[in-house]
């Protein structure tokens, strides 16, 4: 069993557990969702930054830094959404990291996570999240097609994840306009940094898309930017920065921000 498939078992039993003990209905005041993928929509590369305490491939990433205080530099540094990894056992997160990150800032916030159940987006949507993330490789078919509808009957966007051809077919299969590639194959945490090119001229038109790891520095972006991704997700090279702010704003640098 690789670690994707050790970490999807895991998550299912723990979602079964907090089905039974915690019932939850579908927030009936809950605030209005900021919209994420039109976030990513806006002239220029947009940047979706990542509270990541840790992972599987990097261990211990950042500790001793307040949530807040990375989410304010990420505002600050031009960011235009937030990604927050909630997953505790492989990546150190929690619900409470969501909402304390939808408290600290006016961005849109991807809760990112191992989504293998309903009962995780109604999670998502009382604990503040605007957007949800699911990953193909962990999903059948079916269940993606069905968590997706679940997630617009919510008002939650779908960043769905590939790596591959075969996912990205399913993707599209199941009607995708929001198309994460992850240059990171889950199941050997190996990473290939010219898989967003090879994967993006088979991405639908008007699909919105967001490269995803492996990517650290303005040449990456700049480069993703021409051949026409919407979007990059960047958590450890963040994270890891002295100046958290400056990291940003040195990627965002002469690119629209989100007005007051």
């Amino acid at each position: 069993m690789n670690k994707l498939e050790q970490i999807v078992a895991s998550t299912r039993a723990e979602v079964q557990r907090r089905r039974r003990e915690t019932p939850l209905r579908e927030p009936q005041d809950s605030e209005p969702r900021r919209p994420f993928r039109e976030a990513l929509r806006r002239d220029g590369l947009s940047l979706i930054a990542e509270h990541k305490r840790a992972s599987p491939s990097a261990g211990v990433i950042r500790e001793g830094l307040a949530l807040q205080e990375v989410v304010a530099a990420y505002e600050r540094g031009g960011a235009a959404a937030l990604s927050v990894l909630t997953e505790g056992p492989s990546f150190g997160g929690s619900l409470e990291d969501l909402r304390s990150a939808r408290a600290a800032s006016r961005l849109p916030v991807l809760r990112k996570d191992f989504v293998v159940d309903s009962y995780q987006l109604v999670e998502a949507l009382a604990w503040g999240a605007d957007a949800i993330l699911l990953i193909v490789a962990a999903l059948t078919p079916r269940e993606l097609a069905e968590l997706q509808a679940r997630a617009a009957e919510l008002g939650l966007a779908a960043l769905v994840e590939v790596h591959d051809q075969r996912e990205l077919d399913v993707a599209v299969s199941a009607g995708a306009q929001l198309i994460g590639i992850n240059n990171r194959d889950l199941t050997t945490l190996e990473v290939d940094p010219r898989r967003a090119f090879e994967l993006l001229p088979q991405v639908p038109a008007g699909a919105t898309v967001v490269a995803e790891s492996g990517l650290r520095d303005r040449e990456d972006l700049d480069e993703l930017e021409r051949a026409g991704v919407d979007a990059v997700l960047i958590g450890e090279a963040l994270m890891r920065a002295d100046d958290i702010e400056a990291a940003c704003l040195a990627l965002t640098a002469d690119r629209p921000t989100m007005s007051a």
